[in-house]
């Protein structure tokens, strides 16, 4: 197996975790995190100041903070970790049903449960959580997180770094603009700006 680091180690890394050992593709490593432990989830705790000596013997890092009101902290690692020259897969939980005529960018990880359906691009460094359901045709873009329990219909366009709450639905063909928050259980049937809070 492939040897990989995780970048983050709290509840969001320990899920990821799951399907990592999962899917049986990558062998984990560490965990990156400026923790004062030794190790975490029974694995050893690497302090970030060590990403840029470990990026001469790891080939493979993924980010593993979670995301609901700031993207930035998983947008700095992705890049931080790219600079570094570590190569960021996606990954795919064997509990997931992603169609051939989908594609997924790296670093994205699609969670146990969800459904990426024809058509459908998933953007780089996104969480699709569980049991999400992304319709035909729908755009993910960038940094996104879409939550648990979610639906985005088709034909849906998320903009970079927006968070879709768990168990909110966005009717088809709706535009949510970029860096915008959806809390849980909202029905979107508007387009969204750039920067809209929607909290009930």
């Amino acid at each position: 197996m492939k040897e990989i680091l995780l970048i983050g180690s709290g509840g969001h890394c320990l899920s990821c975790i799951d399907v990592i050992e999962l899917e049986k593709k990558f062998k984990i490593i560490g965990l990156v995190d400026n923790l004062n432990l030794k190790s975490k989830f029974g694995y050893k705790i690497y302090p970030e100041r060590d990403l840029k000596k470990l990026s001469k013997k790891i080939k493979y890092a993924f980010i593993t903070v979670g995301q609901i009101n700031n993207f930035k902290i998983r947008e700095k690692l992705f890049k931080k970790i790219e600079m570094y020259g570590f190569k960021t897969p996606s990954i795919f939980s064997p509990l997931s049903y992603v169609s051939k005529r989908a594609k997924v960018e790296k670093g994205s990880i699609i969670m146990h449960g969800s459904i990426i359906n024809a058509g459908a691009i998933i953007g780089k460094n996104c969480i699709i959580n569980n049991k999400a359901l992304i319709e035909h045709d729908v755009i993910v873009r960038d940094n996104c997180h879409i939550s648990t329990n979610s639906t985005l219909n088709g034909e849906v366009v998320v903009g970079n770094n927006s968070f879709i709450g768990s168990s909110s639905v966005v009717k088809q063909k709706i535009k949510i603009g970029k860096n915008c928050f959806i809390n849980a259980n909202i029905f979107i049937d508007k387009n969204l700006k750039d920067n809209s809070k929607i909290y009930e």
